[in-house]
């Protein structure tokens, strides 16, 4: 310890003895201090270029980028407003019939959005049943956007014609157990209209080890699983090379009730996995690597600690494909996602919804400070049911703008870098979620772990816990759990339009979807489609075969979801979850 450390400990022995103790007398309800003070001693052996370095290189901690490309645009706002300069697919969408989504596209078209459809997809569809299923009755076009059939695609993405035909945009889908199908169907969709593969842009999801732990719309066991992922990173490394192969998911995980460390580090063994199946089906890491993103890190309203996890993060990451993997080129290192830091929509309450603008605020500041955008994610309406209002959307691209364009706050790249809390805090973060991902590796990976139920099990007794301190008041909640009595008041907002997804059409989904797929089912060749699905199932029971080129072939000829799925059911047999207590 140097001089200056030595001086520094006594000097924090007599603050403690002194200041801070008589400071707690006056408190008697206080046991120990309710905010912790940092000081050099807590980011001892600190190197600035080893553990932070500069915005856009190695080791990331700083950013990914020298610099976020809205803090230019946001000064020419006033000036000459444009777009980003980048092909991005939408907000989160997609509910009922195909039909419908492709009209809420339409309409969005005409207002000027352009960007290409970002799906969500109902329960039956990521569960891989068709619509007509009896067990699915109620389900159909709930919490997205129904697919039976490559004629449902085509349906939906109707209005991107001509300059915003698939090579002018980008999608990005929300599927994961059978995203291999949605993806050979969009291949056919392509081909279809002509379209080169090479041109397409889209991020499929295609992240199934997280739904074992976190969502639950898995289909077969995580090895089969895995061997359909290796199909698809193979074949789009092949194929098409602007689309992304995975979006991960720590934000799931953490939804879910994983600890802020435990989603960080079994997202970071999930992204192992991945690399390792892309590896061993014998592709160069930096082959493939660059077009792995997340989806999101997750996050909460405790600010400081989510910039520091976002620096970690980035630092973890770049580690691992640099030393484990032995990446070379830089792009392979960037933890890539939308948005960085921000509340997680979890944080939000059904309880005086306004307030969840304030919260999704604090997480945009804690994004624009942690090297992202200020993304105020997401919308007040969030717990309200389905899809934003336009209201509760133009409130948080406001807040984001504010944020940027006014409150300057894009100026400056990683601004605590070099503070003592901030370099501490990552530390913390990414050391703890080193020592639990040496344990999952000590398993064997995520793989082992989730077969065996520990993961699952880990991240139920810290939901658990959680629920249990907002039920004690350890974990305040306002609104929730704290400033409730009487005088409290439930401010509203006036509905200037209507809400962009139409409750009647939602209603009248189920049944018009189900028609869709009987006429579907009417007129295709059905000789084509058992023939293919035969093929499919010895193609199937070969591990070295890749089964992408086939789905496309079963996709043209309009062989439902179900219908393939059900062919890899009686391959592969279905995941029944262990039990976790």
């Amino acid at each position: 310890m140097s001089d200056q450390d030595e001086k520094i400990r006594k000097k924090k022995q007599e603050w403690e003895q002194g200041p801070l103790k008589k400071a707690l007398g006056r408190f008697s309800y206080l046991q120990q201090a309710p905010a912790r003070f940092y000081t050099p001693l807590d980011t001892k052996d600190h190197d600035f270029l080893g553990n932070v370095g500069f915005p856009g290189e190695y080791p990331f901690t700083a950013g990914i980028y020298p610099f976020d490309p809205m803090a230019g645009l946001s000064k020419l706002a006033a000036k000459a407003p444009t777009a980003s300069g980048l092909t991005r697919a939408a907000m989160y969408s997609g509910y009922g019939a195909p039909e419908d989504t492709r009209d809420y596209y339409q309409q969005n078209i005409e207002r000027g959005i352009r960007q290409g459809p970002n799906l969500a997809m109902d329960l039956p569809t990521q569960c891989g049943y068709d619509s007509d299923n009896p067990l699915m009755e109620g389900e159909v076009g709930k919490v997205g956007v129904s697919i039976d059939t490559l004629r449902d695609l085509e349906v939906i993405y109707e209005p991107y014609q001509g300059e915003i035909n698939l090579d002018g945009i980008a999608s990005n889908f929300t599927i994961n157990a059978p995203a291999i199908y949605l993806i050979a169907m969009y291949v056919a969709l392509a081909q279809k209209r002509g379209v080169p593969l090479n041109k397409l842009r889209a991020t499929p999801q295609n992240d199934v080890l997280k739904e074992y732990i976190a969502r639950g719309t898995y289909i077969f066991p995580p090895k089969p699983a895995m061997r359909l992922f290796r199909d698809t990173l193979v074949f789009i490394n092949e194929h098409l090379p602007r689309m992304n192969i995975t979006s991960m998911g720590c934000y799931h995980i953490r939804e879910a009730g994983a600890t802020r460390v435990q989603g960080l580090a079994y997202a970071m063994s999930i992204a192992c996995a991945y690399l390792e199946e892309g590896v061993n089906a014998g592709v160069e890491v930096d082959a493939f690597a660059p077009r792995f993103t997340f989806n999101a890190m997750g996050g909460s309203m405790e600010f400081l600690n989510e910039i520091a996890f976002q620096r970690a993060a980035r630092r973890m990451y770049a580690r691992i494909l640099k030393e484990r993997f032995g990446a070379r080129d830089p792009r392979s290192m960037l933890l890539r996602q939308p948005v960085t830091a921000m509340i997680g929509p979890f944080s939000t309450t059904k309880q005086r919804p306004l307030n969840n603008l304030t919260r999704a605020v604090v997480g945009a500041i804690a994004g624009a400070l942690s090297g992202g955008p200020p993304a105020a994610f997401p919308p007040y309406d969030e717990p309200l049911g389905l899809g934003w209002s336009r209201e509760a959307q133009q409130l948080a691209q406001d807040a984001g703008r504010i944020l940027a364009c006014e409150a300057k706050l894009l100026d400056v790249v990683d601004p605590f870098a070099g503070s003592y809390c901030m370099e501490a805090l990552t530390d913390e973060i990414e050391e703890q979620a080193w020592a639990e991902l040496d344990k999952l590796d000590k398993m064997g990976g995520i793989v082992p772990a989730i077969e065996q139920g520990y993961v699952q099990r880990e991240v139920a007794k810290s939901a658990y816990e959680y629920q249990r301190r907002v039920a004690r008041g350890d974990a305040q909640i306002v609104g929730v759990n704290c400033f409730i009595g009487e005088h409290e008041l439930e401010v509203e907002t006036t509905r200037l339009v209507p809400h962009p997804y139409d409750p009647e059409r939602r209603a009248q989904a189920e049944e018009k979807q189900i028609a869709n797929l009987g006429e579907v089912k009417r007129t295709r060749n059905d000789s084509d489609g058992k023939r293919l699905l035969l093929e499919l199932e010895q193609k199937a029971r070969n591990e070295e075969e890749n089964l992408v080129t086939i789905m496309v072939e079963c996709a043209k000829a309009y062989v439902t979801l179900q219908e393939v799925c059900d062919v890899l059911r009686g391959v592969f047999g279905e995941y029944e979850p262990p039990s976790i207590f």
